[in-house]
């Protein structure tokens, strides 16, 4: 009985532990696919904000945004 409950327990936190990686995997090669902000939206913003940006700032800014993905 007690046996039966450990099985299942380590399956469990082992499924969680694969689940886990699996998604972040999956989720990674996704943002990479498909990312959230462009070039161009980072110039409307900057725009929005009552400056032209120049390409070496959009350039900056893009590469910050990739560090943390």
């Amino acid at each position: 009985m007690v046996h039966d409950i450990l099985m299942i327990l380590i399956g469990l936190i082992i499924g969680a532990i694969i689940g886990f990686v699996v998604s972040k995997t999956v989720m990674k090669k996704y943002l990479k696919k498909n990312p959230p902000i462009n070039e161009k939206m980072i110039e409307a913003m900057m725009s929005s904000m009552g400056r032209k940006p120049s390409q070496k700032q959009v350039n900056q800014v893009m590469k910050q945004m990739n560090r943390y993905m």
